[in-house]
């Protein structure tokens, strides 16, 4: 099956970073990782809010997990993804669309089978202690019913 977006038609104006070495154990799948730095400060210099951009190859996706502490924002800039919390219908994501998940939701978020996704992702803090809660793989089932 061709990919919706090969990865050399895959052309963003963001960053796809290095291959998500740290994390892996909790992605299905290749994704990689690029911080932003803002362009008015200085290397070093610290921001009131990080983000970083996630790319997902076609089919990558994170494990259920929850944020502790945090609300999630994720902003989507390229390509075709999904976010799904538990017990909730996937939401199928697209260039612009921004997901803001509250602290303590069980969810999942990846790229269709089919596409190349990016998301700048950002945490905006709540409480303490401040914490991501790594849980079980999204089964196959649940993955291949929210690409539908």
């Amino acid at each position: 099956m061709k990919t919706k977006i090969s990865a050399e038609e895959f052309n963003s104006s963001w960053p796809k970073g290095n291959p998500n070495d740290a994390y892996a154990q909790y992605f299905t799948g290749q994704s990689h990782l690029a911080q932003i730095q803002p362009k008015n400060l200085a290397e070093g210099e610290k921001t009131i809010q990080n983000y970083a951009n996630v790319t997902f190859e076609p089919g990558c996706l994170n494990n259920w997990h929850v944020h502790h502490g945090a609300h999630q924002i994720l902003i989507c800039v390229s390509g075709d993804g999904i976010y799904q919390e538990w017990c909730k219908p996937a939401i199928h994501l697209h260039a612009g669309d921004i997901i803001d998940i509250p602290e303590g939701v069980k969810h999942w978020h990846g790229a269709t089978k089919d596409s190349w996704f990016q998301h700048l992702a950002s945490h905006v803090h709540v409480g303490d202690p401040e914490s991501n809660e790594w849980l079980e793989p999204v089964t196959d089932e649940q993955y291949n019913e929210a690409n539908k």
